[in-house]
C-alpha cells in the first residue's frame, strides 16, 4: 500500500497535466497536433498515445537541440503552384504565407521525399554509417515572420517509414509533425526511371504515388509558368529553403530550426510522369505537379532557435 499511493498519486497528476495541456495545445488539421495514428501493428494503441501526448511532449521541450546529420539521396520535390487563398488558411497565427506571381495571388505546396544516408547525430563521427537510413516525406509551404523576416518553410505534415524515428522526432523536434508509413518506396532504374510509393495504409500519414523519368534539359514551359518567369526562378525560390518556421502561441513565441543543405541550383534534374496523391489534393484541389531530381545532398540539422511572436 506504501507503494501504490505514491504511484495513483503520480498517476492522476500525470492525468491532470495531460488535460491542462490539451486546452492549450488543441488539435488541428494540420502540424505538430494533428492526430498521429499509427498504420499497423499490436501496440497501435500505445503508440498512438505516446505520440498524442501534451504531457510528453512538454517534457521533451527541456532535452537540448543536438545537431544531426545525413547523407541524404534521391531527393524528390513535387510541387504544385496554386492560388493563395487555398494555403491562406493552413497558416498559423505568427507567420505569413509568401506570396508568388505579378499580383501577388499564387503560392506554393511542396512534398519531397528522399532516403536518408545513416541519419544520426554529426557527434557520432564515423560511426553513424551503422545507424540505418529510412525513407522520409517533408509536406511543406512557404511562410515567412514578418517580426524578424525571417524566411523558410512550414511542415505540414513530415512521414517516415520507421516508427523509432517517427516517435523521436515528434516528441523532441518542434517543427516535425512526424507520422508513420505502412510501406515507402523510392527507387531509380538504370534507365532513369523514377518509382515513388508512399502508402499510409490506415495510419495518419500522407499518401502520394508517382512515375517519373528524366527530361534531358529544364522545360520552357510547364504549370509553375503561374508564378515564375522561368523554371531556373523557380529552382532558385524553393531549393534553398534552409529553415522551418512554427509557432507555439502557448508561449508566443516562433521556433526556427536551422538546417544546411547547401544545394547547388544546376544539379536539379528536370522529371516528367504522372504523380498522384489524395492528400495532395485534399489541398491543392486539381492544381497540376511538377517535380524535379536532387540526387544527393549533405543534410545537416544546425540546431534550434527562438523568437517572439
Amino acid at each position: 500500500m506504501s507503494v501504490l499511493g505514491p504511484v495513483l498519486a503520480a498517476g492522476l497528476a500525470a492525468w491532470a497535466a495531460e488535460h491542462a495541456l490539451r486546452r492549450t495545445r488543441q488539435q488541428t488539421r494540420y502540424g505538430r497536433y494533428a492526430p498521429w495514428i499509427h498504420p499497423r501493428g499490436r501496440l497501435t494503441a500505445p503508440l498512438n498515445w505516446v505520440a498524442n501526448s501534451r504531457l510528453l511532449r512538454r517534457v521533451c521541450e527541456w532535452l537540448p537541440s543536438v545537431p544531426f546529420v545525413s547523407d541524404v539521396t534521391d531527393v524528390v520535390y513535387v510541387n504544385y503552384v496554386v492560388e493563395a487563398h487555398r494555403l491562406e488558411p493552413l497558416i498559423p497565427p505568427g507567420l505569413e504565407l509568401q506570396r508568388l506571381g505579378e499580383s501577388g495571388d499564387q503560392a506554393m505546396l511542396t512534398f519531397l521525399s528522399y532516403r536518408h544516408g545513416h541519419l544520426g547525430p554529426a557527434v557520432l563521427g564515423r560511426w553513424r554509417r551503422l545507424l540505418p537510413s529510412p525513407l522520409q516525406s517533408n509536406w511543406r509551404i512557404y511562410v515567412h515572420h514578418p517580426r524578424t523576416g525571417a524566411v523558410g518553410v512550414h511542415f505540414l505534415s513530415t512521414a517516415i517509414d520507421r516508427t523509432f524515428h517517427a516517435l523521436g522526432a515528434r516528441l523532441t523536434v518542434e517543427a516535425l509533425p512526424m507520422h508513420v508509413f505502412k510501406r515507402a518506396s523510392l527507387s531509380i532504374s538504370e534507365g532513369g526511371r523514377i518509382d515513388l510509393l508512399l502508402d499510409p495504409g490506415h495510419g495518419s500519414a500522407p499518401d502520394a504515388e508517382a512515375r517519373l523519368s528524366a527530361t534531358p534539359e529544364w522545360p520552357t514551359d510547364g504549370p509553375w509558368r503561374r508564378a515564375f518567369p522561368g523554371y531556373e526562378q523557380m529552382l532558385t525560390y524553393c531549393v534553398p529553403q534552409d529553415r522551418a518556421l512554427s509557432v507555439q502561441p502557448w508561449y508566443r513565441q516562433v521556433t526556427r530550426q536551422e538546417i544546411s543543405l547547401g544545394i547547388p541550383v544546376d544539379a536539379c534534374v528536370a522529371l516528367a510522369g504522372p504523380v498522384g496523391s489524395t492528400a495532395a489534393s485534399a489541398i491543392v484541389g486539381k492544381a497540376e505537379a511538377f517535380a524535379f531530381l536532387v540526387p544527393q545532398v549533405k543534410f545537416r540539422f544546425e540546431g534550434e532557435e527562438r523568437d517572439p511572436v
